[in-house]
């Protein structure tokens, strides 16, 4: 481990060392616990960003899956209906961007500077998570008023990819939470 200044490695002992020192002599929380503390809550955010990020690729790309093979028979095909589309629409447009996130993240290259790295992921996880929440929330009225006619094999499969959507709002959504704390703690000076 070293400062941020990169001049001497700090050892744990020496940090241990300030830490009892620090306890013993003021009241309260010591300043290593709250360091500790936020260095743990940033390897949280570091950890559970692309986490998220790929459970959401994960549940669109199962609501993606699922809504195409949901074609049976004539007045039964997702294909018939505007809103069905939509949401598979949305679901392609989903995983294509939480792919290419994971692939930027696994690949552990940058393709822009920090800054506009930061901005990118804040903006795109929220335009993208509305765009799920959207899509999800126009095929539900719809799904519903079949339902109340007959309950068969179309409307199971329209309702779980719409539950697949909306899980995959909740994962981006998270991961836009995630984000927009990285965004807010960065340093742009």
């Amino acid at each position: 481990m070293t400062n941020p200044d990169k001049q001497n490695p700090v050892e744990a002992s020496d940090v241990e060392a300030a830490a009892k020192t620090e306890t013993t002599q003021g009241s309260g929380m010591s300043s290593f616990s709250a360091i500790t503390q936020r260095w743990k809550r940033e390897d949280l955010v570091k950890k559970a960003s692309p986490i998220t990020r790929g459970l959401c690729l994960l549940f669109s790309l199962l609501a993606f899956i699922i809504m195409v093979s949901n074609k049976h028979g004539y007045g039964r095909n997702f294909d018939d209906y505007e809103e069905y589309k939509y949401v598979l629409a949305i679901a392609i447009i989903s995983t294509v961007y939480t792919a290419w996130q994971t692939f930027v993240y696994l690949s552990k290259r940058e393709f822009f500077d920090r800054r506009t790295s930061m901005l990118v992921d804040f903006s795109g996880d929220q335009i993208v998570a509305y765009l799920l929440i959207s899509a999800a929330s126009s095929a539900i009225p719809l799904t519903n008023r079949f339902r109340e006619g007959q309950d068969n094999i179309f409307t199971d499969s329209a309702a779980s990819a719409i539950s697949m959507a909306v899980f995959a709002f909740v994962s981006l959504a998270l991961s836009a939470l995630f984000s927009g704390y990285k965004l807010s703690t960065h340093s742009f000076i």
